[in-house]
């Protein structure tokens, strides 16, 4: 809750909880406790970093990337606000190993033909193909222990019905940290493609 009221104090303008452009997607099927989404082609900015919890790398990634749609990039742009904010998650090898974090925005249709180039060399562009996800949804706020708990959630529906990526899974945020309500959050688990799953 530290990082969220951090957060909240400077992009409070900016981060709303609606009218925020998000990656355009059909509804493929719903199921007991998931759905099945693809995604299409998408652009998104980027930053990695390892830690042991997801909310001590998400504090200093999400200012990093925040930085860069305010402007600190390479044609001094601004780029608005979009939804939502995307963490890939690969766990560590163990219970005392770093994860690997990769905290994405959306990078807004109007700017991606010409993306600004990031100037912080922890940054990164992105183009995400066109994609399936499993994807589960839950409300509240978040924790680590949250997001672990709706993913294995997720991976136990998924399990011997559906063929994914379990190695690494996605958290999704959709809200600004002053929303106290109907708060959007969720889990994805990346599809395999029948030529991958046969590999």
């Amino acid at each position: 809750m530290n990082f969220l009221k951090t957060a909240g104090t400077v992009v409070k303008s900016t981060f709303t909880s609606s009218g925020l452009e998000k990656p355009e997607y059909e509804v493929v099927a719903k199921h007991d406790g998931y759905e099945e989404r693809h995604y299409a082609a998408s652009k998104w900015v980027s930053t990695k970093s390892k830690g042991m919890k997801l909310e001590d790398a998400s504090r200093k990634s999400f200012f990093k990337l925040f930085d860069y749609i305010q402007g600190k990039n390479a044609k001094e742009q601004k780029i608005d606000m979009t939804a939502p904010v995307a963490t890939l998650i690969e766990p560590g090898a163990g219970p005392n190993c770093e994860s690997t974090f990769t905290m994405s925005f959306f990078v807004p249709p109007s700017n991606s033909t010409d993306t600004p180039e990031p100037t912080n060399p922890d940054l990164f562009l992105q183009t995400w193909p066109a994609q399936t996800f499993f994807v589960r949804q839950f409300g509240g706020f978040t924790s680590d222990e949250k997001w672990l708990e709706h993913a294995k959630s997720l991976g136990e529906c998924l399990t011997g019905k559906e063929k994914f990526h379990e190695q690494f899974y996605y958290t999704a945020g959709y809200d600004s940290p002053f929303k106290l309500f109907g708060r959007t959050n969720e889990v994805w688990f990346l599809k395999k493609e029948e030529e991958q799953a046969k590999e």
